[in-house]
């Protein structure tokens, strides 16, 4: 790979470390990462209008660099590979920082391929294709045996609360606004302002998913209810938005995510033990999250979890 970034960026490395399929090296006091391009060619364009746009209101996005061919992707073996560069890569943002970027670059009326919001629809697609998976190819996997009817269950609850809250309620004028397709904690610059994660959706995803990511981190030792309680201090939202928080914060994304890995053999089952171990917790913690949010809307109670 050495050679590959030499010859298509004229960049002549000493070290090149490799970790999971990422290339990461530094050059001239700049962090680079070569990746895999995991996004649909067509997306291409609107990530990187989304950069430009970024850049113009002092957001600090990767810079993504172009190839000898004037190209932002370089093709390695029939894959497309893109090159970016970082400065500052394990500087850490919190639940104001997303905040602060939501309010700096909003969708508006325009229209843009990394526009999501069908979270029902996806969800459920989602949820039939992992049950084939449990029932065909899973069987020697015994911990997701015996564990993923109750997140199903769950994602179920989700999918009926986010349709019901579409019926109830009008969306229109809800914020759409820069989010991630995922959020982690801590939440470092090299994931956060990582284009290759860029999406469009609802302001109050990327709360919902830095907020489990919080509370199932190993890292944490931040209470993840006050982190709630802050941002609906200084966020006021629709009641459509209240709703749907509650409905993200109730998607187990946590356990499918890695339960995709495990499935694709990137990770072992060992790693949802934790995760399982705090069932319990959580569910009060969505308890707890529920009244808190009701505070300011009243949004639909879950009989058999808020009693």
């Amino acid at each position: 790979m050495k050679e590959t970034i030499k010859y298509y960026y004229n960049i002549d490395i000493d070290n090149l470390e490799e970790n999971d399929g990422k290339y990461f090296f530094k050059y001239q006091n700049q962090d680079f990462f070569f990746v895999f391009f995991n996004r649909n060619l067509d997306e291409l364009d609107d990530i990187l209008k989304c950069c430009i746009n970024m850049k113009e209101k002092g957001i600090d996005a990767h810079n993504i660099i172009v190839n000898i061919n004037g190209e932002v992707l370089t093709k390695v073996n029939n894959y497309n590979y893109i090159l970016m560069s970082v400065s500052n890569y394990n500087e850490e943002y919190d639940i104001f920082d997303i905040v602060n970027m939501i309010n700096k670059l909003t969708l508006n009326n325009q229209s843009s391929k990394l526009y999501r919001n069908n979270w029902s629809a996806l969800w459920s697609e989602k949820m039939d294709y992992f049950e084939y998976q449990v029932r065909e190819l899973g069987l020697d996997k015994k911990v997701i045996q015996e564990s993923f009817s109750y997140y199903l269950g769950l994602a179920e609850n989700a999918i009926s609360y986010v349709n019901n809250t579409t019926l109830k309620y009008n969306s229109f004028n809800s914020k759409v606004t820069l989010s991630h397709r995922r959020i982690f904690y801590p939440n470092f610059k090299i994931n956060f302002l990582n284009p290759l994660s860029f999406i469009f959706d609802l302001e109050v995803r990327d709360i919902a998913e830095y907020l489990k990511a919080m509370f199932f981190s190993p890292q944490n030792d931040e209470d993840v209810l006050e982190e709630l309680k802050c941002f609906l201090q200084i966020k006021k939202l629709t009641h459509y938005e209240y709703s749907m928080l509650f409905a993200r914060l109730m998607y187990p994304s946590y356990y499918f995510d890695l339960y995709d890995a495990i499935m694709n053999n990137d990770e072992s089952e060992e790693k949802l033990v934790p995760i399982i171990a705090k069932t319990e917790e959580f569910e009060l913690f969505l308890k707890e999250a529920y009244l808190e949010i009701s505070k300011y809307a009243p949004i639909d109670k879950i009989n058999w979890l808020i009693y």
